[in-house]
Parts: C-alpha cells; sequence; structure tokens
C-alpha cells in the first residue's frame, strides 16, 4: 500500500553530514519502495541542492565519486523536491540564479512555511531530519 512521505531536511550538511546523507538515503528508498515522496529542504540543507557542494560532500561522509549525486538524482526522478526560498537567499541563491548554482534535470518548487505546514498535514508519514 503506497503511502505519502513528508521528508523535511533542515539539517546543515557542515555540522552533520552524514545525517544529511542517511535524509537523502531515506526519501531515496521510499521513493524505491513506491510511495509518494515530497521533500522539502530548508535552513543550510538547501546546499545539498548545489552541484558542487553534493560532489565535495562524498568526501566527507566517506563514500566513492558521484555516490550522493546519483542518490540525489535517484530522489529527484521520482520525488517532488521543495526547497525554502528565504533559507536559499541565505545562501546566496534566488531563483534568478539558481540555474548557475543548482543542480538541474528536475522541478524545483519553491516554498516556505505554508509549503511546509501545507505537504506535512497532508501527508501519512513525516520524517524529519
Amino acid at each position: 500500500m503506497s503511502k505519502t512521505f513528508f521528508v523535511m531536511i533542515s539539517t546543515d550538511p557542515d555540522v552533520d553530514p552524514v545525517k544529511s546523507l542517511v535524509a537523502l538515503a531515506c526519501a531515496t528508498q521510499a521513493t524505491s519502495d513506491g510511495h509518494n515522496v515530497n521533500a522539502f529542504f530548508a535552513a543550510n540543507a538547501v546546499k545539498l541542492l548545489q552541484a558542487d557542494y553534493l560532489k565535495a560532500l562524498d568526501d566527507r561522509v566517506s563514500q566513492s565519486a558521484g555516490f550522493c549525486r546519483e542518490m540525489f538524482d535517484k530522489l529527484t526522478e521520482q520525488a517532488s523536491v521543495y526547497c525554502s526560498t528565504m533559507s536559499q537567499a541565505a545562501n546566496g541563491v534566488t531563483p534568478d540564479n539558481a540555474q548557475d548554482l543548482l543542480i538541474g534535470g528536475y522541478d524545483l518548487q519553491w516554498s516556505g512555511p505554508p509549503g511546509v505546514i501545507a505537504l506535512s498535514g497532508s501527508a501519512d508519514v513525516v520524517l524529519p531530519f
């Protein structure tokens, strides 16, 4: 039976890179298991949406080159991905410059607290990281 998962990823990957990887892994596993997943990146976790940052994360979590990006790509193939507009701005990213800084190839939905409340309220399962 398929469920709707809301995965809130807000852990700063500079502080706890392993927890950030666990968040990506759990969200990706839920999609692989056939569930509907809404992944919301907020606070400094929005760094995980930056291509250069995600590439460098492999070394920090003792994984082979490309591991984190491969997991991210699997997630974005199946999940709906959201980011906090305000958190992105705090990290120097806006909708206007996002194409130069963020990983492309998927539909990134910009939102904020209203999106978090709506998505978490309609989910069967909420996983906060």
